[in-house]
């Protein structure tokens, strides 16, 4: 048994402390956020994720794992500290790290013994030098630490199975020995281990999402060209996915891609490659792509609806940036809602989860219980969010009680062949469909 504080309980925080005390491991986890700290300590979570809360519980009473304020307390035996805290986008999309300098201070002026600082959060290359050095200026007397990068690849929705089960570890750091420590925690995971420098370690991070990026940009600019040409963008995205060499994952065409990790880390990534006199014109591409993706669902509703659709009433199937979730940060919900609200739109919406998120950011739509309210008076629907649930909606019942009958497939969950049996038009992202309509 290691003893783990993780600094900064969000989501990166709460997944890696539950993780690390589920592999039976003592953890404290310590956000500033007094409310927070003492919502967790009733079981109440600020994030939805499935599994998560009843692996804390499980935890909490096992007496593993426990939330705390204070770094003084918390640091006081502890052999690893993990920052997990939040790298919000800055102005000029650099990552803000106001957070991270905040942690390393309190960590510097507050440990108490040698001591291992593994940076979870998403930092900018360069970020665990900068740590070290705040470490070192905060501290009150000379305490031997050493600094290493651990990026988290953690998927919104899977996170427990993600951290439990991982592709690979990443571990950077310019002192061998703590990074083999650092391994140690992770072998239970049996999970390939690759070691490198700190520098890289970090650019792995970008690079991956980047990439991950770009597939799903690149698809949809595809289903651009497939709808222009009647080409089939599901098809196609099988028949390239089968190529081993390029893989069916992130092959998904829609309304583009959200969340807190993609929007930022793209535009941090391309912001460092400014910064060094480098122009990263693909990233930017990435980034043009994914906003037409979004707006691509106003073009297709006037298509459909008329040029001016002042009057009209849409509802949005699903509201969080991908299914389950509750997670609003960069969802295509809140661009594609706010520009129907100015189009003179009434927009109502429903989602299984965020809903309660959602209403703080937009509270100016209506907000359903559940799909088939939603659908009453529509005269278009539009899938949001590819949850399970909205696969199985009784169709026939959704059409009698929309005003309308069309369909804004943006995540391509539904068969064209079978929405038009039920009466609807279908539009889906790169689907070839004819002309069905409701008579």
């Amino acid at each position: 048994m290691k003893s783990i504080a993780v600094i900064g309980a969000g989501y990166v925080g709460l997944v890696t402390g539950a993780c690390f005390a589920d592999l039976g491991n003592k953890v404290q986890c310590l956000d500033i956020d007094e409310e927070r700290i003492n919502n967790l300590r009733r079981g109440i979570l600020p994030i939805y994720e499935p599994g998560l809360a009843e692996m804390i519980q499980r935890n909490v009473d096992s007496d593993r794992l426990e939330f705390s304020t204070d770094y003084s307390t918390t640091l006081q035996d502890t052999e690893f500290a993990f920052i997990a805290v939040g790298t919000p986008e800055g102005v000029d999309g650099e990552a803000d790290l106001q957070y991270v300098r905040k942690a390393a201070t309190e960590i510097g002026g507050n440990m108490k013994a040698p001591l291992i600082i593994v940076n979870k959060s998403t930092v900018p290359v360069g970020t665990g030098d900068w740590v070290a050095d705040i470490i070192r200026e905060s501290q009150t007397e000379t305490i031997p630490f050493s600094v290493v990068s651990c990026p988290e690849f953690l998927r919104e929705g899977s996170a427990l199975q993600d951290f439990m089960n991982p592709h690979r570890t990443v571990l950077g750091s310019l002192d061998t020995i703590a990074a083999d420590q650092v391994a140690q925690l992770h072998l239970p995971l049996r999970s390939p281990i690759i070691v490198t420098d700190l520098r890289t370690a970090e650019m792995i991070k970008y690079a991956s999402n980047a990439f991950l990026a770009t597939k799903i940009s690149f698809i949809n600019e595809i289903a651009n060209i497939c709808e222009a040409l009647g080409a089939d963008i599901k098809e196609v995205a099988v028949g390239m996915g089968s190529d081993p060499r390029i893989g069916p994952a992130f092959l998904d065409a829609g309304i583009g891609y959200g969340g807190s990790c993609f929007p930022k880390d793209v535009k941090a990534l391309a912001h460092m490659a400014s910064e060094q006199g480098r122009h990263s014109q693909l990233l930017h591409s990435v980034m043009d792509i994914n906003t037409e993706a979004r707006l691509k669902v106003l073009d297709i509703l006037k298509e459909n609806l008329g040029q001016d659709l002042n009057g009209k009433i849409i509802g949005l199937l699903g509201l969080a940036f991908k299914p389950n979730t509750d997670d609003m940060r960069e969802a295509p919900s809140i661009e594609i809602a706010s520009s129907l609200i100015e189009c003179g739109t009434t927009v109502r919406a429903y989602d299984p989860v965020a809903i309660p998120t959602a209403r703080r950011i937009m509270p100016d739509i209506y907000y359903a219980e559940n799909p088939y309210e939603l659908a009453n008076g529509c005269d278009a629907l539009v899938v949001v969010t590819e949850w399970n649930e909205f696969k199985q909606l009784n169709l026939d019942q959704i059409l009698i009680s929309m005003r309308g009958n069309i369909i804004i497939d943006g995540r391509n969950i539904y068969s064209p062949e079978e929405l038009q049996e039920h009466g609807f038009i279908h539009r889906g992202i790169g689907r070839s469909y004819d002309t069905s309509s409701k008579s």
